[in-house]
């Protein structure tokens, strides 16, 4: 598996899932089982991703540690630099809330 591609629409999509995620966050509902919800999904889209990147179930299990360590490695990078972004912008993104 390689980078993440980015594409024009690449923001416009995430903003999409973003958006669904918030508008189930209804003050009734707890947003870490949103989150969840959200990992759960992200992960399960994931799989699928990865078994239409090999020819055989067997593919997908001799190359699984390298996939699932590409993609939490990608996962990661992304959460460090959105994580020191909302440190860093604590008190005005907090207001928004």
């Amino acid at each position: 598996m390689s980078q993440i591609p980015v594409d024009p629409a690449f923001y416009d999509r995430a903003n999409d899932y973003i958006h669904l995620a918030n508008k189930q966050c209804d003050g009734k509902t707890n947003i870490m089982l949103v989150n969840g919800s959200f990992m759960f999904a992200l992960s399960r889209f994931s799989a699928w991703c990865t078994a239409i990147d090999r020819a055989s179930g067997q593919a997908m299990k001799d190359n699984s540690k390298a996939d699932i360590d590409n993609m939490v490695n990608q996962f990661r990078q992304m959460l460090e630099e959105h994580h020191a972004e909302h440190a860093d912008n604590f008190d005005k993104l907090m207001k928004q809330t």
